[in-house]
């Protein structure tokens, strides 16, 4: 057996700042702002970086990154947006709000079984034809119940299709309720399309997470359809390269790197150890060395956070507490902070 013994030639320097939040989209807004105070203080984007168990946990705060035009480059994982699943989904919600989509509806017909370009490209020429009734302006008003339920005369797993759509389409829905009946729709197809639809299915559960906090479709679609930056942060002179990008990355991708500031959000019991893994106490001592990495890649400035209201729908749980990993560390370990 080895012995080691850690050090530091460092003197001073700041705590460690553990920050739980109300959510999990204020997470991401404190993750955002307090990376713009960095980047204020001179710290550059290439020098920080944003850590998390799965690569899922990074899509509320891409959303938030973009929003705030701060561009950034993702490790051990495809961005949210780029995401075919995820693309899936969101072609769904897309042909709600614009029957004319004829993209949005050449993929979601694609993924039907038995139907190929032919059919797909038939049926949007139906669409197409029927068009959207006009309202008395003359201008063309959002597809309703009425408009879905013309389309009778198709194949059974077609008519599916429209069923669906008929009843996400009722306007009492809000985006996470048509979000889930769009999902329920589609899990069959996920499973048949993807050997990995486990992981898969996990993203889909954030992507509903995220779409709770939309009160209308068109506001959700115009967050998702926006491009990230691929330039340095607006109105925030750069003293390095021109080109600065801030660091997601999974832990698993961080290993042997190191930057001035890191953040690891969602240092959740049931995130970071993730749920299945405490079941063994050889996966849960796995979860702790990764926790050590995380921990261990800032040179200068580490910032723990995580959600206090999380609900986790495999499990059916609402996840309250703080990492084991961290839960019950002293004052003198680590600053906490409650950002409400």
């Amino acid at each position: 057996m080895y012995y080691k013994e850690l050090y530091t030639r460092r003197s001073g320097g700041s705590l460690p700042q553990l920050i739980s939040t109300e959510n999990e989209n204020m997470q991401s807004r404190y993750v955002v702002q307090k990376i713009l105070e960095l980047r204020e203080q001179g710290v550059p984007l290439e020098e920080i970086a944003v850590l998390f168990r799965s690569s899922f946990l990074s899509f509320d705060l891409e959303i938030e990154l973009t929003k705030a035009n701060i561009p950034f480059v993702k490790f051990g994982g495809y961005k949210f947006v780029e995401t075919s699943h995820v693309k899936d989904v969101v072609a769904y919600l897309r042909v709600l709000e614009n029957p004319r989509d004829v993209v949005s509806w050449n993929r979601i017909l694609l993924l039907i079984d038995g139907v190929g370009p032919r059919t797909a490209e038939k049926v949007v020429d139906d669409i197409l034809k029927r068009r959207v009734s006009l309202s008395s302006d003359g201008r063309e008003s959002l597809p309703t119940t009425k408009f879905w339920m013309q389309f009778n005369d198709y194949a059974e797993n077609v008519q599916k299709l429209f069923d669906v759509l008929k009843q996400a389409s009722l306007a009492n829905l809000g985006p996470a309720e048509k979000t889930f009946q769009i999902l329920q729709y589609y899990e069959p197809i996920l499973r048949a399309r993807y050997d990995d639809h486990q992981k898969r299915k996990k993203d889909l559960e954030m992507f509903q997470n995220i779409t709770e906090r939309y009160k209308e479709v068109d506001a959700l679609l115009t967050d998702l359809a926006l491009e990230p930056p691929n330039e340095s942060v607006v109105d925030v002179e750069s003293p390095g390269p021109e080109e600065e990008f801030l660091t997601l990355s999974t832990i698993h991708s961080a290993k042997g790197l190191e930057w001035n500031s890191v953040f690891i959000i969602y240092a959740l019991e049931g995130r970071f150890p993730t749920m299945r893994s405490v079941a063994s106490d050889e996966e849960v001592e796995e979860e702790r060395r990764l926790m050590y990495v995380a921990c261990t890649r800032a040179k200068a400035n580490l910032f723990i956070t995580y959600p206090m209201n999380v609900y986790d729908r495999e499990s059916g749980l609402i996840l309250t507490k703080p990492s084991r990993f961290i839960q019950g560390l002293g004052e003198h370990l680590l600053e906490p902070w409650v950002v409400e």
